[in-house]
């Protein structure tokens, strides 16, 4: 992949279109951590994507070029969704995708798994701080978790 570098990188409202390509780097994402167990088909993910989150909540893709690199996802107060592709990350775009979906709210919160070291050191470097933790029995990964919140 051409690094592009974050200033090359377009943030814009997700449409329906957007749906296979999100679902297969949201799989990519998710694929790269060797904790995470894989509960769905590719097909599974599709319409996750394309039947529940994009007519659901607020959807914002980051383009680098012609592909979608990431995606973040609000529904109310909630960051339900906040995927990069494994090859983009480090580079800003996920601050960029959190700090324009989430403009204007008063109060952010959202779930993160206790294993993933790099997402808890992400959100606590952008003021979130560990409201409750989990014993993955709410989610159906069944892995620990991390209720996040920031209040503006």
């Amino acid at each position: 992949m051409i690094d592009l570098g974050p200033s090359n990188i377009a943030l814009r409202p997700a449409v329906a279109s957007d749906a296979a390509a999100i679902a297969t780097m949201m799989r990519a994402s998710l694929n790269a951590f060797d904790w995470m167990p894989v509960l769905h088909t590719p097909k599974q993910d599709l319409f996750f994507i394309r039947d529940i989150v994009l007519p659901n909540q607020q959807v914002t893709v980051a383009i680098a070029g012609e592909w979608i690199v990431g995606f973040i996802a609000v529904n109310g107060d909630w960051v339900e969704q906040l995927h990069l592709d494994p090859g983009w990350t480090g580079q800003g775009i996920g601050s960029r995708l959190l700090a324009q979906a989430t403009a204007g709210m008063r109060s952010i919160k959202l779930y993160c798994f206790q294993s993933n070291a790099g997402a808890r050191r992400f959100y606590e470097r952008h003021g979130f701080r560990a409201e409750a933790f989990g014993d993955g029995s709410t989610n159906e990964e069944g892995l620990p978790d991390i209720v996040y919140v920031l209040g503006r």
